[in-house]
């Protein structure tokens, strides 16, 4: 148990090199990973079981406690992005497959390697997790709308088969988790600590699958959509800690909205394109996953300093003052 406990913290600490490599390999030899491309459906119902199995009833207090926060968080999540997304696809003029892609990426639900990177931003991680799962359980009914209302016009959608697709990939694998959790508690947490390994395989032939069945596809348009998943990553960062400062959220909880609103569940993405939309629809949500993981780990390293640069300036000018109030006695 202690090497695959090991090798689970190896396999997540590099997961973006991980993702990199599979991505490539099936861009150019796409037969090595094609098969893969058969089971998205089940793998990603896999990573969001691992996700339950994580989860307390009591993970969901935090909910109520804070509302105002949670509710926030939420929002921007489920405004910004897809806007952003549908403001993306029209301005540079993506075909309809492409577009709906975008869009679907937008209008999902916050990823779970969201809660990792704000830990590592130093931000507030319980915060990070609550809108995590908020956004999730709303996920079956509010992507579906939002997807239908920002990208119908560029395919036809059914709202019915989406949001049961989302039950079942998304809400019953979590439920069951967490179920297995609260009654199997002292086995649960004996194996929690390999279902990062679980998880980035799962990710990683997600990935895998998608680039192979598309590779042609992405070979012909890859750029393009590589500078729209960046500029929609980026953007979602910068205006969900807009968003945080706007609200005069204090630092560790504007990093977490931040981060939040910034890194979608492209794993949900891409298997709802590929059920509904098609494999090139599907290419969005791939490159997301694989941008993501990168763009995450440096946002993460950028806003920990930011912390640390700021809890500096904060303690000199408390010191300042207590020097006034001295010297005023």
């Amino acid at each position: 148990m202690n090497s695959l406990e090991k090798l689970s913290g190896f396999v997540s600490k590099y997961m973006a090199v991980f993702v990199i490599v599979v991505a490539a390999i099936a861009l150019f030899e796409p037969a090595s990973f094609k098969w893969s491309a058969s089971y998205i459906t089940i793998l990603l119902g896999v990573v969001m079981f691992g996700m339950g199995m994580t989860l307390k009833l009591s993970d969901f207090k935090l909910v109520f406690q804070r509302p105002k926060d949670v509710f926030v968080g939420a929002l921007a999540q489920f405004t910004i992005m897809p806007f952003l997304a549908w403001l993306l696809a029209t301005a540079f003029g993506l075909p309809a497959d492409l577009a709906a892609g975008v869009i679907l990426v937008g209008t999902c639900p916050g990823g779970t390697s969201s809660n990792v990177m704000t830990y590592l931003a130093k931000g507030d991680v319980a915060l990070s997790v609550s809108m995590t799962m908020t956004t999730t359980i709303l996920a079956p009914i509010v992507t579906p709308l939002l997807t239908w209302w920002l990208a119908g016009a560029w395919i036809e959608i059914s709202l019915s088969a989406m949001m049961l697709s989302i039950l079942k990939m998304v809400v019953a694998p979590i439920v069951l988790g967490i179920v297995l959790n609260t009654l199997f508690r002292s086995t649960v947490e004996k194996v929690v600590k390999v279902l990062p390994l679980v998880s980035v395989v799962s990710i990683v032939l997600i990935v895998g699958g998608v680039v192979a069945v598309s590779s042609q596809r992405i070979l012909e348009t890859g750029a393009l959509i590589m500078v729209v998943v960046m500029l929609h990553n980026l953007l979602g960062y910068s205006c969900g800690f807009a968003i945080g400062k706007l609200l005069k959220m204090d630092i560790a909880k504007a990093k977490a909205v931040s981060i939040e609103v910034g890194m979608q569940n492209s794993g949900l993405a891409t298997s709802l394109a590929m059920l509904h939309f098609g494999a090139a629809a599907a290419i969005p949500g791939a490159i997301f996953s694989v941008w993501h993981n990168i763009s995450g780990s440096l946002a993460a390293n950028y806003l920990a300093a930011r912390m640390s640069k700021e809890t500096l300036l904060e303690d000199d000018s408390e010191d300042a003052d207590s020097d006034v109030a001295i010297a005023t006695k």
